[in-house]
């Protein structure tokens, strides 16, 4: 069986290529850089040139191929727009997928997509969700509510380096869950009959708020927190404003993004039912408190070791001085 992973740099993309690898499965990368993408060969993947929003590339990369994993997804720093990408290119795929015979299709989406409909993104998700279901593929959809990666910038190191921490008032908690557990969904999706054809939430055991986030950050690293409160209002004129200039729309429309998690609602599902259709023990799957821990701690003792450093270049150059006095 050849898996191909769209999306596969990517933070979840490339959990989701190194755990198909460990069990066994030939992997197929389709990337728009091969230098970017080189340690994904070093894994042992077979990497494609390609990029769903040029379907001519689509083809050749699926020949051969008996499951899709897409992970794909606008990033922050693309200049192309989360409706080239999220949609078009969606698009592109499944109806590439289909000419290709694939036997699946897993697809990442949103937790509660079909609650915003005036959120791009998500209203975006919830389109291709029924495009999806709609083309005749042998489909799963995979919805989590948020990455545990993505809090070391946005809350973590901030909080350590004494930089502000963007709040919009009431936060709505959010059920974090590592992309390493994620990818473990979507690899066990592919050998689980009853996943076929159904939607499913991935999310992590609890929802935690961004100033639960923040206290625990605080108490991890010994430091206050900066908080800066943003408005929603002023969020909402900056996105008008971005979006006056066809350059800036990605920007607009991750902006948008903020609107879900300013309701005060929490991104959050029950799991029970999902752990026993896919199999998975809830006790493999790691906890926020334990995953931020782990980072403070590495990151905790790699602060003292830089101190202990330049304490002893302090002490040699001293030592050196003091030297250089008494021979005079």
């Amino acid at each position: 069986m050849t898996l191909l992973i769209v999306g596969a740099t990517g933070t979840l993309g490339r959990q989701i290529a190194r755990r198909a690898l460990d069990e066994g499965y030939q992997v197929r990368c389709l990337v728009r850089s091969m230098r970017k993408a080189a340690f994904l060969k070093e894994w042992g993947a077979e990497l494609v040139v390609g990029n769903i929003c040029n379907p001519s590339t689509l083809a050749p990369a699926l020949e051969g191929i008996t499951t899709v994993i897409d992970a794909a997804t606008a990033r922050a720093t693309d200049s192309s727009g989360i409706k080239k990408i999220d949609w078009d290119g969606q698009v592109a795929l499944i109806q590439a997928a289909v000419a290709a015979k694939v036997d699946r299709f897993i697809f990442f989406s949103i937790l509660g997509a079909e609650n915003y409909p005036d959120v791009p993104l998500m209203e975006i998700k919830r389109c291709t969700e029924l495009f999806l279901a709609e083309s005749g593929l042998n489909y799963t959809i995979l919805r989590p509510a948020g990455f545990m990666q993505g809090l070391i910038g946005q809350y973590a190191i901030p909080v350590l380096e004494g930089q502000p921490v963007w709040m919009t008032g009431e936060s709505s908690p959010v059920a974090y869950m590592d992309t390493q557990d994620v990818a473990k969904f979507a690899v066990k999706a592919i050998s689980v009959p009853e996943t076929s054809n159904r939607s499913f939430p991935i999310v992590g055991n609890r929802a935690w708020s961004g100033q639960e986030i923040i206290s625990f950050c605080e108490r991890q690293s010994g430091k206050e927190a900066k908080i800066t409160n943003v408005p929603i209002s002023v969020i909402r004129v900056m996105r008008q404003i971005l979006r006056c200039f066809e350059w800036s729309w990605n920007a607009a429309d991750r902006l948008a993004f903020t609107e879900v998690l300013a309701t005060g609602k929490p991104l959050t599902a029950d799991m029970d039912e999902v752990y026993q259709t896919f199999g998975i023990d809830p006790q493999e799957i790691g906890t926020l408190e334990a995953y931020l821990q782990e980072y403070f701690s590495r990151i905790m003792r790699k602060l003292k070791e830089l101190d202990y450093e330049k304490n002893k270049q302090r002490e040699a150059q001293a030592a050196k001085q003091k030297k250089k006095k008494m021979m005079y």
